[in-house]
């Protein structure tokens, strides 16, 4: 590629990076006004609505509930995300094609039809407004991104490793756990914090799963819109962007150290 050509591919990426974090960057100055509605540039800098924030016991508990069902989220997505990534890549049977193309139906299906969908389900099992049935909703939701996540490794696995472990006396579940289970740990750890990331963001299901008795941040700040939209809800609005980003860059690097440490364990194995 040409200098000029490496100078406006720069300029490309440069322009796409900022149209995506424009709505970011405008929340965040819109959150700090001293006035008591949205405006941007804002009237004065002030702290107020992140105090109003913390002084209201909703908003705290929504935010924790986003928590936890986030965290169950990432650990259930995980678990059995990495298990149908396992079972894809290992069958020989016919119709794998098809479960895969199943498994990441949600990508490919709007969450309001999702949302329909669950909710109809869950009302019949009283599943909703209830963190069972965010976790379970959201673990649908998150599942393909594990196993996008993890497929890529297990196709670049030496499967002579595996063999030669087996060939030495290791048991399956040895071989497992000593040798599968930790090349596949970067993309375990990236799906995780996807995982979390999707569940703490995610508005449309919860839409239909929520209610008084449960709700998440971001149903919360859709509940509050809809009654007036005040520089709370630009305060909330920042809170989402500040928590995702930091969880995508703590994901960033686990992956990448993880990387690293398997990288060192395959080249003492093969030393």
């Amino acid at each position: 590629m040409t200098r000029l050509g490496r100078i406006a591919l720069g300029l490309m990426v440069a322009l796409t990076a900022a149209y995506l974090m424009l709505p970011s960057l405008v929340v965040i100055p819109m959150s700090l006004t001293s006035g008591r509605s949205l405006s941007f540039p804002p009237d004065g800098l002030s702290l107020r609505w992140y105090q109003e924030l913390l002084d209201d016991p909703s908003w705290l508990q929504a935010f924790f509930n986003s928590v936890k069902v986030a965290l169950l989220t990432a650990v259930c997505a995980t678990v059995l995300g990495t298990a149908a990534a396992l079972g894809l890549h290992r069958s020989r049977l016919r119709g794998t094609a098809a479960v895969a193309l199943l498994v990441r139906a949600p990508l490919a299906v709007p969450y309001v039809v999702l949302g329909i969908a669950l909710y109809a389900v869950f009302l019949r099992w009283g599943l909703t407004s209830t963190l069972l049935g965010f976790v379970l909703a959201h673990t649908v939701l998150a599942i393909p991104y594990v196993v996008m996540s993890v497929l890529p490794l297990l196709g670049s696995l030496d499967e002579g490793i595996e063999k030669a472990a087996a060939t030495l006396g290791a048991t399956p579940a040895t071989v497992f756990r000593s040798v599968t289970l930790p090349a596949l740990v970067p993309g375990m750890i990236t799906g995780a914090f996807f995982s979390f990331i999707i569940s703490f963001d995610e508005v449309v299901v919860a839409i239909f799963l929520g209610g008084v008795g449960f709700e998440t941040l971001p149903l919360r700040m859709w509940s509050g819109v809809r009654v007036s939209i005040e520089p709370t809800i630009a305060a909330v609005a920042t809170v989402l962007v500040l928590t995702s980003t930091l969880v995508l860059l703590a994901g960033y690097t686990g992956r990448a150290l993880s990387k690293q440490i398997v990288e060192r364990r395959s080249r003492k194995v093969t030393a």
